[in-house]
């Protein structure tokens, strides 16, 4: 299949409670912020990060968006936001605390899309991973709705879409950091 143009959105907008509270994305893993490595790992020109502070620190790195409801309302709310503000058609929608990804994420899913595929949702092959997928700009107006009914879970929302799973059994590609030290 032809190289996808895509938008990344990183989702860094958490509460990071298991984090003690720090902003999760700028945690030092390995010497560097998380989100510098997803950054590193997967190269993109039109970079949106969902963040609910340190808007200063992240606009470093694309453009920010924060959710628009308060109160932290999960990775939903700030998928609905960040894709909004996408330029391409299609985005990579990530957590900002799995710096392992594989390099050709975007690729390896955009192969497995079909006419009327809306979301391709990575699958590890026990557990579906469902903050690493590529969606459909469009897809904010259903997240919006989504959210505006009280819905809050990616995953179910995401099965509710026309997508596709692919199976990636890298070692390690879904690793996430959720812990200090």
């Amino acid at each position: 299949m032809n190289p996808v143009n895509f938008s990344l959105l990183i989702l860094a907008g958490g509460k990071a409670t298991r984090m003690q509270g720090q902003d999760k994305g700028l945690v030092l893993w390995q010497g560097k912020p998380l989100v510098e490595h997803i950054i590193g790992r997967i190269r993109c020109t039109d970079i949106v990060i969902s963040c609910n502070r340190n808007h200063a620190h992240y606009h470093y790195y694309g453009r920010t968006v924060s959710d628009q409801q308060s109160d932290f309302w999960g990775p939903l709310a700030g998928i609905a936001s960040g894709l909004a503000q996408c330029q391409h058609d299609w985005v990579l929608v990530v957590a900002c605390d799995m710096p392992s990804l594989p390099h050709d994420i975007a690729q390896r899913l955009a192969n497995a899309r079909q006419t009327d595929t809306q979301v391709v949702i990575a699958h590890d092959g026990e557990h579906l991973q469902s903050l690493c997928f590529l969606a459909r700009k469009d897809l904010y107006l259903s997240a919006q709705t989504a959210i505006s009914k009280g819905q809050r879970a990616v995953y179910s929302w995401l099965l509710e879409r026309n997508h596709q799973i692919v199976y990636i059994d890298d070692a390690h590609a879904f690793d996430n950091i959720n812990r200090l030290s």
